[in-house]
């Protein structure tokens, strides 16, 4: 395992500065959400925040891994979060929310990066279950096609509130749908939320389709990132059962709500989060 902090706990930082101040704090890869000032499909265009290569070059200066994190939550729609997805009833919005999944991969292809993170969406309104699971079957195919034509893993990702909200329901989606691209992201305070627990007999379960981990504290019920010590995870059992399954990935720091306070959050979690790691995973600098 590799610790890492997701940048959207860093949403008011220049992009190469958030990597630069990671790497000083120990941190040995980067979460990059996608957003209007990291990565937004209208960069090149609008010349928005560092290119693909600016921060490939980054990384690899500072030895860094990175995931691709798909789930900004005003990138395509002003208005509403995280709006269109996966899920929405009209077909075009569908596309878009597909056709940014591709651009996604195509960066972290570039970027070299672990896999790009994915999740379903919201599903408004009464919709049977077939038919939900068609709509979303029909946007996952052809993004798990295109990842496998790149080399790209997509790590799908439970979410709380969302379609695909929980483990169960991400074993119902296997059972109609699989592909050799698509594997999994497991965010630990989501299952501590929902009460799918002891959090390491999950990923003793999922440990050969895991590829991308999330974790903050959390407490059971509410959906509400927390910064480690605030919540009701104890933390050491976690963390000996990613190593016990040998998982080799980014375990991302999840702290989004946090960014009003970046630095400081990235280095309280990493004062707590230390102690428990084996030396690997984190880098000393």
């Amino acid at each position: 395992m590799l610790l890492a902090y997701n940048t959207n706990g860093l949403a008011h930082h220049d992009p190469i500065e958030a990597i630069e101040l990671l790497a000083e704090l120990g941190y040995g890869g980067v979460g990059l959400t996608i957003d209007h000032g990291l990565l937004s499909p209208r960069a090149e265009v609008d010349r928005i925040g560092p290119s693909v290569r600016d921060l490939h070059d980054a990384l690899r200066r500072r030895g860094m891994r990175s995931v691709v994190e798909t789930g900004a939550r005003f990138l395509l729609d002003p208005r509403r979060k995280h709006e269109p997805t996966l899920m929405t009833a009209d077909a075009e919005g569908r596309m878009r929310r597909v056709e940014f999944l591709q651009y996604a991969i195509r960066v972290a292809a570039e970027l070299q990066s672990d896999c790009v993170s994915i999740w379903s969406g919201i599903l408004h309104g009464a919709v049977d279950d077939e038919l939900a699971f068609e709509r979303l079957i029909e946007g996952l195919a052809p993004v798990c096609e295109y990842a496998q034509s790149q080399g790209v893993l997509v790590a799908f990702e439970p979410e709380p509130g969302m379609f695909i909200d929980s483990m169960r329901r991400f074993d119902e989606l296997l059972d109609r749908f699989d592909h050799p691209a698509m594997r999994l992201t497991i965010d630990v305070g989501h299952l501590h939320c929902q009460g799918e627990t002891p959090i390491a007999e999950q990923l003793r379960r999922w440990a050969s389709r895991l590829v991308n981990v999330h974790i903050e504290d959390m407490r059971a019920g509410v959906h509400e990132h927390l910064m480690f010590g605030e919540g009701e995870i104890e933390f050491p059992p976690v963390f000996a059962s990613i190593a016990d399954i040998g998982y080799p990935g980014l375990v991302q720091v999840e702290l989004s709500r946090h960014s009003h306070q970046g630095p400081e959050a990235a280095r309280r979690a990493m004062v707590f989060l230390r102690p428990m790691l084996p030396s690997s995973a984190t880098a000393e600098r």
